[in-house]
């Protein structure tokens, strides 16, 4: 039998993962594909446009190339560059599809804090601007209307594919009202009223978002059937309705928390109600969704308690609170949605 080869390749790629990453994050944070959504562009036009100096120049776009996340033709001085087809539907700014202000954030913001994961991982503690006597990461958002735009932005660009699918795949047959617990921007209340026309919506957060949700469902046509509310899901009580959602809002905190926002889902649906948790759901056996567990990492570094849990987990809690019983709703990616029925 022959022996089998050992290869350092994927322990290489990883550990080095780094470089790729941090070349498509200066290309999305430079506003490169945006640019080149607009036609197709020389290197020299690119290092006019961007301030860029000729001694990275090439290598730079010629690694987005290698990448997968241009297109050349042409060679150095002769190159003509074009984004490739997934490059120009989602990290274009100008399209709806776009997805890049995660990765503005990651690039702004988490690259460096990311730094300090073994500190976190042994202390336990955020590595975020609280390190440095900060005030917590929603606290400075909410503070401030553009970084909260772009924050509410971000998260909705993420999420997008997701709430179409859950909103078009969900049986919302038996049901006529719908809530959005922490529902930042309405993206996922105004996807539910598009697809299911006979459903009313309610998008609730803090106050500061509510103007911006308000124009988003303004702006999509839907003020008929959805609106935005404001509250405060930690210290009230839910808005009664027959469904209630929360995407990415669970993982924010830790399992004491956790456990009083599904009472308070449980104790706002009637009977036959369902809430549905929209998160990187972690596999049971913990040792498949990746994307999942380094999210819950990721929470390590940005938050005192948060984590990422699986749908055991969820199923544990959600019985613990009330509900008879739970179920999984695979979603795009590493996404899936966790559902509980009263």
């Amino acid at each position: 039998m022959k022996e089998k080869q050992l290869d350092p390749s994927k322990i290489m790629q990883i550990g080095m993962g780094f470089w790729a990453s941090k070349t498509l994050l200066t290309a999305v944070n430079i506003g490169l594909f945006t640019e080149l959504a607009k036609r197709e562009q020389s290197g020299l036009d690119i290092k006019e446009k961007f301030g860029l100096h000729e001694r990275g120049l090439y290598d730079f776009l010629d690694t987005l190339v290698a990448l997968g996340f241009l297109k050349r033709s042409g060679l150095k001085e002769t190159s003509m560059y074009s984004n490739s087809e997934d490059a120009d539907l989602f990290l274009d700014k100008n399209k709806p599809s776009y997805v890049g202000g995660m990765l503005e954030m990651s690039n702004n913001r988490l690259y460096p804090f990311w730094n300090d994961l073994e500190e976190g991982l042994k202390t336990g503690k955020p590595q975020n601007e609280t390190k440095a006597g900060g005030p917590p990461i929603f606290e400075a958002l909410y503070a401030d209307e553009q970084k909260l735009r772009e924050f509410l932005k971000a998260m909705g660009g993420i999420q997008m594919g997701n709430f179409i699918m859950f909103s078009k795949v969900f049986d919302f047959a038996n049901y006529k009202t719908h809530c959005d617990v922490g529902g930042a921007g309405g993206y996922l209340a105004c996807q539910v009223a598009m697809n299911n026309q006979h459903m009313n919506c309610i998008t609730y957060d803090l106050p500061p978002v509510e103007p911006v949700a308000s124009e988003n469902i303004e702006m999509m046509g839907l003020s008929d059937r959805v609106s935005a509310e404001s509250g405060d899901f930690l210290n009230e009580d839910l808005p009664k309705s027959d469904v209630i959602t929360m995407g990415n809002i669970l993982h924010d905190w830790g399992t004491q928390d956790k456990k009083m926002l599904i009472k308070k889902a449980y104790d706002a649906l009637p009977k036959g109600g369902a809430l549905v948790v929209i998160e990187n759901i972690i596999d049971d056996n913990r040792s498949e969704n990746a994307f999942g567990l380094m999210m819950s990492l990721n929470m390590n570094i940005e938050t005192p308690e948060g984590f990422d849990f699986s749908a055991a987990d969820f199923d544990g809690w959600a019985k613990e609170c009330g509900f008879t019983q739970t179920s999984v709703m695979p979603l795009t990616g590493p996404s899936s949605a966790v559902i509980a029925m009263k």
